[in-house]
C-alpha cells in the first residue's frame, strides 16, 4: 500500500512537471518536488495527535500566468475522513495587452483595472489510494469558478475615415465548470502543498465593449478584431466578435469553449 501510494505521488509529480515544461511554473513544480523528496517521509505514519480541520492557502501559480494583480486566498474545511470543501476569493485583472502589429492601430494607455475571482470545489479523497485522512493525498471532485475583468483602453486609430484617440471600456465575465484531479501534500503537520493538475471543464464567456465616440462600421470592425485577437492570446479558443451586420451585435457577445484548470496553492493548517 505504501509503495503504491508513493509511486502514485511520484507519477503525478512527473505529470505536473511535463505540463509546466517551458514555463516559469516548471521551476515551482521542481522546487516542490525536491522539497517533498528531501523532507522527512510521511508514508506509513498514522494520523496521531491533534487533528487540523482547517487550511488557509494562497494561490502561487496563477500570478505567474496572469500577472501579479492576481491575488487569491482560499479556505478548505475537512468534512469527514475522506471529504472536504473549499472556497477561494480574491482580486484579478486582465494581463497587459501587447500593441497589435498594425500601422493604423496602437495602444496608448491601459488603466482602471478591476477584477474579482471566486471559486468553490468539493473534494473526495480516494480511500483506496491514500493512507491518511483528508486533506492529505489524491482527490477528485467538481468545481466552479467565476472571474470578472474590466479595463479602460486608449487606442490611437488612424484610418481613411478617422484619425485620433478612441477610448474603450471592456468588461468580461467568465464562468468555468468542471471536474478536477489533484494531490495535496502535508509537510511538518502544518504546511499544505495543494496541486490541481487535471481540471477539464467548460468556459462560458460574456463580453461588452463601450466606445467613447462614434466610428464607422469598418473602423469598429478593425478595433474589435484587434481586441478579439488580444483576448484570444490570453484566453485560447475564445471568439468574442460576432460576424454580421449591426453595431450591437459586434460590441456585446458571449461564447462557450472547453477549458482547463490547474494551479498550485500553499497553505497553513490550523
Amino acid at each position: 500500500m505504501i509503495g503504491r501510494q508513493k509511486n502514485s505521488y511520484l507519477n503525478l509529480m512527473r505529470t505536473i512537471t511535463r505540463q509546466f515544461r517551458g514555463s516559469g511554473l516548471r521551476l515551482i513544480a521542481l522546487v516542490i518536488w525536491a522539497g517533498i523528496i528531501l523532507s522527512p517521509p510521511c508514508y506509513g505514519q498514522a494520523d496521531t495527535g491533534k487533528m487540523f480541520m482547517n487550511t488557509i492557502r494562497i494561490n502561487v501559480s496563477n500570478p505567474m500566468m496572469f500577472g501579479w494583480k492576481f491575488n487569491v486566498l482560499g479556505y478548505e474545511r475537512v468534512i469527514n475522513d475522506h471529504q472536504s470543501a473549499s472556497v477561494s476569493f480574491g482580486r484579478t485583472a486582465f494581463p497587459q495587452f501587447s500593441t497589435p502589429n498594425a500601422d493604423s492601430l496602437g495602444i496608448t494607455n491601459q488603466s482602471n483595472d478591476k477584477g474579482v475571482n471566486m471559486s468553490m470545489d468539493y473534494r473526495f479523497y480516494l480511500k483506496n489510494e491514500n493512507k491518511h485522512r483528508a486533506p492529505r493525498g489524491i482527490y477528485l471532485g467538481p468545481y466552479y469558478a467565476y472571474n470578472t475583468f474590466s479595463r479602460s483602453v486608449s487606442w490611437d486609430l488612424n484610418t481613411s475615415t478617422y484619425s485620433g484617440s478612441v477610448d474603450t471600456d471592456i468588461k468580461l465575465g467568465a464562468h468555468l465548470i468542471g471536474a478536477q484531479m489533484g494531490v495535496q501534500f502535508i509537510l511538518w503537520k502544518r504546511l499544505a502543498i495543494d496541486m490541481i493538475m487535471m481540471g477539464p471543464g467548460w468556459w462560458y464567456f460574456s463580453m461588452k465593449t463601450k466606445f467613447d465616440t462614434s466610428l464607422s462600421a469598418e473602423d469598429e470592425t478593425l478595433l474589435l478584431e484587434k481586441l478579439n485577437t488580444m483576448l484570444k492570446e490570453k484566453f485560447p479558443g475564445s471568439d468574442f466578435v460576432f460576424q454580421g451586420d449591426g453595431f450591437e451585435a459586434k460590441r456585446s457577445s458571449w461564447t462557450s469553449i472547453p477549458g482547463f484548470r490547474y494551479m498550485i496553492n500553499l497553505g497553513f493548517r490550523f
